[in-house]
């Protein structure tokens, strides 16, 4: 009885932005009750149905029955716009849940399914699973697509549902009030919908795509109310059904959680105190999974993805409440994570939702309820990937006006743990004097902020400096410093990774780049032990020789792997001949391809594209990075003086008082 009227709570609690029908049993009408509730604290008439989320949540991992338990208490308050005090609206609302309680548990029933997949909604009606178009969802133009009468069982309903990617296959949860045994049913979609096919005993069960477009139906097995073993079934001309994974323990039971982007299938392993989750990859479903974290006696766990990274809400550390943790989707594990949000003691989290821009936190404290919207992308100097503050020194003349329309030359490094060089140089004076904008990022991977500063930009963590020169650049533009047609960006060594990598990414913030003997081909030259400094740099940048886990990370941002046809700003590098730190034959190559990838889209825009320059300049002897050669100085100005159409005539006269030509 407590168990419905928990139900019927949470109906009225989740009814608010879903539409729905009541389905009566016997006397009592219970969609007059929800509309004279609802009266109460004005809201608009909605009628009971449809209205339990499908989507499983944080609080749902904990324990095998998926369910959502609210209480009257569990409802935060609303604004009344009538004479009644709160006061009296709660009193009127413990009598509303006294008068359920004292209902018997057949006078109704809660129908709780109901999925949007692209332009369909997927719901009960009567005894039917059907669709409607999302905009015609509350008339009765529906489309039957499987009459559950066929399964032979006595009042059954539809507990949840599932559509495949492309919808070619609807699967449905179907069960009994009186029995928490349960049959999926896969329907094939078609002018004529067929059941494909009907496995017993399914708990939890979601769908992926693997590389051939083919659709897979993971589901888990539920044997004496355990779900220790998961299946993977595939339909069609192609069908099998195999185990994929089954659970020793018996203390433990699993749960298929499919996240919001549906880039992976998370495969929960939990006990009451404990738990343990796997990736599948939602695109490569028969790749072995990967672990997160092995599971630690009292540590519990539950994962979300978004732009290759993942966020734990967990209990790991002190205090001992929730915390939500973020970490790269290839550097999951546990001593990588990384604290993003923290909740005061004594409220505990009841879910968690993630989109595109924010995570959203259902909270509790003191029996209230509170909502927790944390923003992942800003306007303001935050990395774009997790809004970590990142520092950045920016020097212009203070009687400039208009800055937005003045050239702009961004410096970074992030490498190594050492701290981006802002030293006094003639050139830099004379650019300064001359009206440019002169910017310092000092991204994760320096030593700026100490050494956590260089961990969190180094080995599997390197694209946070890429993440944040980009928020750095896009944020000096959104403050009104310069725009993508007037900013340079400008690296030497270990600094090209950051700046090839964000050219490949992000080519439209920039006009032109300089490069001093850049590190660009990161993957080559780390699997190359003949080199002399391989083994000496594999803390920075890892071993892909040895861990597939480094090379795959490495293949993500390394410049010379990403290159493609686009339209790139145009590149000016130096290189010197006996550079034995950055190898001369990496940086040809990066050159070659990349002409390469410029050519093949000038000639795929066709006429009107403008190409942009990209020049290799060698010079003679050197070792590395001259930073005096005069030659070197002079070329670099005129290139970003002759790709953003500047007069330079006045800078090169004003650099003759620093140096001599």
């Amino acid at each position: 009885m407590q168990q419905k009227t928990k139900l019927f709570l949470r109906a009225l609690k989740y009814s608010i932005p879903h539409l729905g029908k009541c389905m009566q049993k016997h006397h009592l009408n219970h969609c007059h009750f929800a509309n004279h509730y609802y009266n109460k604290i004005q809201l608009k008439k909605y009628h009971l149905t449809k209205c339990l989320p499908n989507k499983p949540k944080i609080s749902e991992l904990a324990r095998n029955i998926p369910s959502r338990s609210f209480s009257c208490k569990d409802l935060l308050p609303i604004k009344q716009e009538n004479k009644k005090s709160p006061s009296e609206n709660m009193d009127a609302f413990e009598k509303v849940r006294a008068k359920l309680e004292t209902q018997p548990q057949e006078e109704y029933e809660i129908i709780n399914a109901e999925v949007k997949h692209g332009g369909f909604v997927y719901y009960q009606e009567g005894c039917c699973l059907v669709r409607s178009k999302a905009e015609e969802a509350d008339t009765d133009n529906y489309e039957v697509l499987f009459n559950l009468e066929e399964l032979k069982l006595e009042q059954p309903f539809i507990d949840c549902i599932r559509v495949a990617p492309d919808e070619k296959y609807v699967a449905a949860k179907v069960r009994t009030e009186d029995s928490e045994a349960s049959t999926c049913v896969v329907i094939k979609l078609s002018d004529q919908p067929v059941m494909e096919a009907s496995f017993p005993n399914v708990s939890s069960f979601e769908w992926v795509k693997d590389e051939e477009d083919e659709d897979v139906l993971f589901y888990t097995f539920q044997r004496n109310l355990r779900c220790h073993d998961v299946y993977r079934a595939t339909f069609g001309d192609n069908k099998r059904n195999e185990r994929f994974y089954t659970e020793k323990d018996p203390s433990f039971f699993i749960f298929l959680y499919l996240t919001k982007d549906r880039r992976f299938l998370t495969m929960n392993i939990m006990s009451k105190i404990t738990s343990e989750v796997w990736l599948i990859d939602g695109q490569s479903p028969w790749d072995p999974p990967m672990l997160i974290q092995k599971r630690i006696h009292g540590v519990l766990y539950y994962v979300e993805h978004r732009d290759d990274e993942l966020y734990i809400l967990t209990n790991v550390g002190e205090p001992t409440e929730f915390k939500l943790m973020r970490t790269a989707a290839d550097s999951p594990a546990i001593m990588n994570w990384d604290l993003f949000f923290t909740m005061k003691r004594n409220t505990k989290v009841v879910d968690f939702d993630m989109f595109k821009d924010h995570c959203v936190l259902f909270l509790k404290h003191s029996n209230l309820l509170y909502v927790n919207v944390i923003g992942l992308a800003d306007d303001s100097v935050r990395s774009l990937k997790d809004g970590k503050l990142v520092p950045m020194t920016v020097f212009h003349k203070t009687d400039s006006e208009d800055l937005k329309k003045k050239p702009l030359l961004v410096h970074v490094y992030g490498a190594y743990g050492m701290d981006l060089k802002m030293n006094f140089r003639p050139e830099r004076r004379v650019l300064v004097d001359n009206g440019w904008i002169l910017a310092y990022c000092h991204v994760r991977g320096g030593g700026e902020l100490g050494l956590q500063w260089h961990a969190d930009g180094r080995l599997t963590k390197k694209l946070n400096g890429l993440a944040d020169l980009e928020a750095c650049i896009k944020t000096l533009h959104g403050q009104g410093f310069s725009q993508p047609s007037l900013t340079t960006l400008t690296a030497f060594s270990a600094g090209g990774v950051l700046v090839g990598a964000l050219c490949n990414s992000s080519p439209e913030l920039l006009r032109a780049v300089t490069l001093e003997a850049p590190f660009v081909d990161v993957l080559n030259t780390m699997m190359d032990t003949t080199l002399p400094l391989t083994f000496e740099e594999l803390e920075e940048w890892g071993n892909p020789s040895s861990d597939a886990r480094h090379k795959k990370y490495i293949k993500r941002y390394c410049p010379y792997q990403n290159i493609k046809p686009q339209h790139y700003p145009s590149i000016h590098i130096t290189a010197y001949e006996n550079d034995e730190r950055v190898p001369l034959k990496g940086i040809v190559n990066y050159t070659e391809k990349l002409k390469e990838a410029v050519m093949e889209h000038t000639k795929a825009a066709g006429e009107g594209q403008q190409t942009p320059n990209i020049i290799l300049d060698i010079q003679p002897g050197g070792n590395h990075v001259i930073e005096d050669s005069h030659k070197k100085i002079t070329s670099q100005i005129k290139f970003l003086y002759e790709e953003l159409g500047l007069d330079s005539t006045r800078v090169f006269e004003d650099l003759k008082k620093y140096i001599k030509f």
